[in-house]
């Protein structure tokens, strides 16, 4: 598939046809900060339904939608997994790599 010099507008076209690409993005993402992971959060709200869309979809209000998924947001655990489950996606959970015994309750 051709390739558009717009790197926004290349990543919105693969949020929006691959799955697989959005949980990657997303996982990543949250591996980086909380931020990023609510701005990739964002990203894949945008292009895989519109924010309108996804709003009615989770059963959230599209201005407390907007606001939780900001760099400055702080969903309720409800709203995410509302929104995650909308868009067709999951939490999973999985031990940390090189967590020592030590550092574990």
């Amino acid at each position: 598939m051709p390739r558009n010099l717009d790197y926004k507008t290349d990543l919105l076209d693969d949020l929006r046809n691959d799955r697989e690409f959005a949980a990657a993005y997303l996982s990543a993402a949250m591996r980086d900060s909380r931020e990023a992971f609510l701005v990739a959060l964002r990203d894949v709200a945008e292009a895989r339904a519109g924010m309108s869309r996804l709003a009615t979809a989770a059963n959230v209000n599209r201005e407390s939608l907007y606001r939780s998924l900001s760099k400055r947001g702080n969903p309720r655990l409800d709203t995410f997994t509302a929104v995650l489950s909308a868009l067709g996606l999951q939490i999973k959970i999985e031990p940390l790599e090189n967590h020592s015994k030590k550092k574990r309750l």
